[in-house]
């Protein structure tokens, strides 16, 4: 965010120095331009009046070491032009401006009485001589003219030291608020910094953390203080709620064993086969309460955990696959693992153990499936069976908590398992997905290497 700050900021400090640049220039080079056309002007009519006086007396040769003096001190060839286009003096020798056109109509102008203007600007870009024209004469009556050609490269040059100097003046303030920009918007953008991580730690399941109240724009200050607020509400909502869940396992696990002890106790006591089928199902509906306290308390244990670490495929398939496989057998289900070695994922909170062990499981017991076949490759697990399957409808409510199938109702379970599943994989920046087999469910796990 800071270069982008930069970027947009230095730009348009750039275009304002040059919005007020741009018009200083043209006037140094209008002023400079004028200035040295004054001064030209100011010699040829000082000539053109010594011209006036030379030829009503016809004695040329003052002027013409006059002129000649000129040149040699300011190397600007000088030259007198009769009012039929005939050279009467020059400076140097083969120096004729009536063979230039550009010259040529400004002398008509100048031989007609009328004062020529130059049309020459000194951008440094523009080559070419300044060329200044005076009428010997008055009005109508000249009858000869003044041509001085001037070099421009000391004008040029002139013009370019004072723009050096011009930018050089501007460069300094520029560079100064460069220099003040950078800690000036380090020091507005250092909160925005310091919430971003704030943010992303409570994003990761740290609420302990806050924003920096203290260094900062007002506003920016204001803004952290109503995160930290938001942070301690929701944390203290959470709190209150894993604490509820917690007590209210905890409180009701002495009572269910209390009763389940006594339903025990009631065995001996239960005569004739209705009797003991309702005994029966007392023990497993007990068994099922005590199952469901133990899923709550494990998932508000693994709700408050969100660190990841990376783990290698191959031990963790080691360790469970002697489990799975007597599951399977136990079952009548052959399993099958096809997983390449050296695979590596980011294994979640619980352990990613623990959420195969709850898709094999799934699968062996509830899909009615004769093979489960356990595949991966770089990012991906999946957990395939060719059992009965899901619906569309039945896979969009799989992973919600307490959601059973009606076909598996009969069968022990909490429903929360493929829930608690899901949310784990999710906190490790991964998916859990399912996907129809045909037949059969594959459950498929996308996690980061």
């Amino acid at each position: 965010m800071l270069r982008r700050l930069l970027v947009i900021t230095v730009p348009l400090l750039v275009a304002l120095v040059a919005a007020l640049g741009i018009p200083l220039a043209s006037a140094v080079v209008q002023r400079e331009t004028q200035t040295t056309y004054l001064d030209r002007l100011g010699d040829a009519r000082r000539f053109a009046s010594l011209a006036e006086s030379a030829l009503q007396s016809d004695r040329l040769l003052p002027l013409d070491f006059e002129i000649q003096r000129y040149d040699q001190l300011y190397d600007i060839p000088v030259a007198l032009v009769s009012a039929d286009k005939r050279v009467l003096l020059t400076s140097r020798r083969g120096f004729n401006p009536t063979g230039d056109p550009a010259v040529v109509a400004v002398l008509n102008e100048a031989l007609n009485g009328i004062q020529p203007d130059t049309d020459y600007s000194g951008w440094p870009w523009r080559t070419g001589p300044m060329v200044v024209v005076e009428p010997v004469g008055r009005d109508s009556e000249a009858v000869a003219a003044v041509v001085t050609i001037s070099p421009t490269g000391a004008l040029r040059g002139e013009i370019l030291r004072q723009w050096g100097l011009m930018a050089l003046a501007g460069l300094a303030p520029m560079l100064a608020v460069v220099a003040a920009a950078w800690p000036m918007s380090r020091w507005v953008l250092r909160p925005v910094r310091r919430l971003d991580e704030a943010t992303a730690a409570v994003a990761a399941g740290n609420l302990d953390v806050r924003a920096d109240e203290v260094g900062g724009p007002p506003e920016l200050r204001r803004l952290a203080r109503s995160f930290n607020t938001m942070v301690d509400v929701v944390g203290k909502a959470l709190n209150r709620q894993k604490a509820f869940v917690a007590d209210a396992s905890h409180q009701l696990r002495n009572p269910l064993a209390s009763l389940r002890l006594a339903v025990d106790n009631l065995s001996p006591h239960v005569d004739g086969e209705h009797g003991r089928e309702a005994h029966q199902i007392a023990v497993e509906e007990a068994e099922e309460m005590g199952r469901v306290l133990d899923t709550l308390l494990a998932a508000t244990r693994l709700d408050s955990a969100r660190s990841t670490e990376p783990v290698e495929i191959d031990q963790l398939l080691v360790t469970h696959k002697p489990a799975w496989q007597a599951l399977a057998a136990k079952s009548g289900v052959d399993l099958e693992i096809d997983v390449p070695p050296g695979l590596t994922m980011q294994e979640p909170p619980g352990g990613l153990g623990s959420v195969l062990d709850e898709l094999v499981s799934n699968a062996i017991r509830l899909a009615n499936a004769t093979k489960v076949r356990i595949t991966g490759k770089p990012g991906e697990l999946h957990v395939v069976d060719d059992g009965d399957g899901l619906t569309a409808e039945e896979r969009e409510q799989a992973l919600q908590r307490f959601w059973r199938a009606t076909k598996h109702q009969n069968i022990a379970g909490t429903g929360m398992g493929l829930a608690i599943c899901a949310e784990l994989i999710e906190s490790a920046g991964g998916t859990l997905t399912l996907h129809d087999a045909g037949p059969g469910l594959d459950v498929k796990v996308a996690l980061s290497a």
